[in-house]
């Protein structure tokens, strides 16, 4: 009888892999997807009750695949293989858009700045800061993370972004940071921070050009949206016409 089933179970997977071979996964339903990665993890049982226990559980594809492991592992059938598997998936992505991203020459504008820094948040659970530099042809010179952290505490790596930008010989710059709440209003503290970064670095002759807040589905660009007219002047951001994030206006800066 256990021989019976496995070979019911060999069959069914041979043909779901047959399937995505000829039709690729656009055809798939979330559930199938899932049930074809998790072949991978665990060799010998169905594995489709367990996808779709864990799209009851975390509501979608993308809720599985961001899920924390701790959560993963509390559903039934999941084990230390199969909560690895699913939690490398979105770096693996991030990295391939990285990857790609290496025969990029050229920075147009911020749109273009956007989608190349924007790729780079993909799978991030902890807030980080990003910065790119840009020489006087708009070649990006550098891109990685300068911090883990809010930009709050853009007072403990600015003297590290001047660095960079000074190593490099850069003439512009463009610093991104995650909000993994998905939030992407500034807070008082993202403004403050902002304008610290833009004047050290002006100091070395080189411009901020823009700051985004990126989420997993939205990014805000600070230059776009108008909040650059008050991190280059002297106003309190208090009497910003724009909205700033009401969660943090209160907090106090380490």
């Amino acid at each position: 009888m256990a021989g019976k089933t496995e070979n019911l179970h060999n069959g069914h997977r041979q043909r779901l892999r047959g399937r995505y071979r000829r039709e690729g996964l656009d055809g798939f339903a979330d559930h199938e997807v899932l049930e074809l990665l998790l072949f991978y993890a665990i060799p010998y049982q169905d594995t489709n009750p367990l996808a779709h226990r864990l799209l009851e559980r975390f509501g979608s594809l993308a809720g599985v695949l961001d899920a924390p492991e701790e959560e993963l592992l509390k559903v039934k059938g999941i084990g230390e293989n199969a909560a690895l598997l699913l939690k490398i998936l979105p770096d693996i992505y991030r990295r391939y858009q990285i990857s790609q991203q290496k025969d990029v020459q050229l920075i147009a504008g911020e749109n273009d700045a956007a989608a190349y820094l924007q790729s780079r948040f993909i799978g991030k659970k902890q807030e980080c800061v990003l910065l790119m530099l840009l020489n006087s042809r708009h070649q990006v010179l550098f891109c990685d993370e300068v911090s883990e952290g809010t930009a709050t505490t853009a007072n403990i790596y600015v003297r590290r972004i001047v660095q960079k930008a000074v190593r490099y010989d850069a003439v512009f710059a463009f610093l991104a940071h995650n909000h993994p709440s998905g939030e992407i209003l500034p807070s008082v503290q993202d403004l403050e921070a902002t304008q610290l970064i833009a004047q050290a670095l002006k100091n070395v002759n080189v411009q901020l050009v823009d700051h985004f807040i990126i989420s997993q589905k939205d990014y805000l660009s600070l230059k776009q949206s108008g909040y650059f007219q008050y991190i280059l002047s002297t106003e309190k951001y208090e009497n910003c016409q724009y909205k700033v994030a009401e969660s943090t206006k209160e907090e106090k800066r380490p």
